[in-house]
Formats: structure tokens, sequence, C-alpha cells
């Protein structure tokens, strides 16, 4: 059965954590739908992970609506998230028309990053009858690099209090990426909508993981990220091993060819 916001919502009032990863294609996401995922997230992360990009500035509204298609045509009953790219939310009228884009093209959700300041758009589009995902923290289409956030006492009543102020203007999802573990747990407790966290401790409710980063295919290992597997080790020694059989004529085989 296709999962919904109202889905996500309950999780968070029965506390059963909430799954969701970062896909970018069909069969990553069909995999991930098949083992049973919350929510599958088209993050603006695809241009580094998968086109080649040095940041996530260079991802454009084409690149999201090719790869929220591709995710969309595999998910059956997963959540679909997609992100709305760098200055694609600069204005509310600019948020609108990408929003309606990639939900034409099959997501539930459009994630845009931001903090308080996001509020205006947010309304607006929940306004416009557009489930919305914000996103506070460490936004990678603001900031230069990877850090954390709310270390300081100033700067944590901010994040308080402009995902509060988010929730309020209709947000119904929230990302926290890079939070303290206590500062994600005071959010957690006060916001009605669930907190998905990445980087922020086990006290959200739910967390998101980047594909490339939980199968092992990414050279860098953050601090935040478990490896459920090496996948980038397993893909080099089968394409090893196809290199040296083709050269050594042992493939193709007999039982791989016709007579």
């Amino acid at each position: 059965m296709k999962k919904t916001i109202n889905h996500i919502a309950q999780k968070k009032k029965t506390g059963y954590p909430i799954t969701m990863v970062t896909a970018y294609d069909f069969p990553t996401a069909q995999v991930l739908d098949e083992a049973g995922v919350d929510s599958v997230l088209v993050g603006d992360s695809v241009g580094t992970n998968c086109l080649g990009y040095k940041s996530e500035r260079e991802v454009t509204m084409d690149d999201m609506a090719h790869h929220t298609s591709a995710v969309c045509r595999a998910v059956r009953n997963a959540f679909v998230v997609a992100d709305l790219p760098y200055r694609g939310a600069d204005s509310a009228e600019d948020a609108l028309t990408n929003a309606k884009r990639l939900t034409e093209c099959g997501a539930d959700c459009v994630k845009l990053e931001g903090w308080g300041e996001k509020a205006d758009i947010v309304r607006r589009l929940a306004e416009n009858g557009f489930t919305v995902c914000a996103h506070i923290g460490y936004n990678p289409q603001q900031h230069n690099r990877p850090q954390l956030f709310g270390k300081d006492a100033g700067q944590a009543a901010e994040l308080f209090d402009g995902a509060k102020t988010l929730c309020d203007a209709g947000a119904t999802l929230i990302v926290l990426e890079m939070l303290p573990n206590n500062l994600s747990r005071k959010i957690s407790a006060a916001l009605p909508i669930p907190t998905i966290g990445i980087g922020s401790g086990n006290a959200c409710d739910g967390q998101v993981l980047v594909v490339n980063d939980l199968l092992g295919m990414s050279r860098r290992l953050f601090k935040h990220v478990r490896r459920f597997a090496n996948q980038r080790e397993k893909m080099f020694e089968a394409f090893k091993d196809y290199i040296d059989a083709v050269k050594s004529r042992e493939f193709p085989g007999e039982d791989h060819s016709w007579k």
C-alpha cells in the first residue's frame, strides 16, 4: 500500500522510527521499496554522487525532474520526497512552479533548504496544496562544507525557533542535519511533525542516509555514516574478474553461448 504523509506522521505518534534513504535511480529505488523503506528522498546530492558535479549548487531543475521521474517509476509503496534545487525556491513563484513540476513527476512531497527565513515560502506551498519537508542545520546548497550547527546557545535557539516557525508555516516534515543530539531531542519533542535526522543523533523521529554512503560507494566516510556494505570494493573485484575472464577467453564459455 502506498505510504502517505499520514502514515509517516502516525509513526511519530506511535514512536516507531521512520526510515528514509536518499536514492536517484530506478533500480536502487526499486530495491529500497521492496526492502520496505518508509521514504525515498530524491536529493540534490545526485549532483555530487551521480553526475560528477563539484557541488549541489550545479544541480538543475531538469536534473531533479529526470531523477525524480526515474525513482517514481520504481516506487510502489514508499513516500517519495524530492528536493527543490539551488535557487529553486528563491521566491514563492519559483517554488510553486518547481514544486508543481516535481509532483507531476510523481513526488509526494517537496523539500527545501533554509531555516526560519523560508517560512513564507513554506506557507505559500502549503496553502497551494503541496506537502512540504523543511531542512535546517547544515544546508549543502548554502554552506560550503559540512559542519555542526547549534553548538552555542544563540544558534541553538535560532534553530529551535526556526523549526517551530517552519512547522507553524505548514511544513509536515523536517530534516535536521548535523545538530547536537540534545538540540535534536528538544526540537523533536517540541514539534508535532516528524523530524528526520542525519548526523543529528538517535532522538529524531527517523533517520536518512545517502544510499552511496550506506552501501560504501563513497570514498569519504563521514562521522555520521555507518557503512552497511562495502559495495565499492565488491564492484571493483567484479569488474576486475570480468576483465580477466574476457582477456583469457574464459568468458563467454559454453554455458553463455548458443549452438
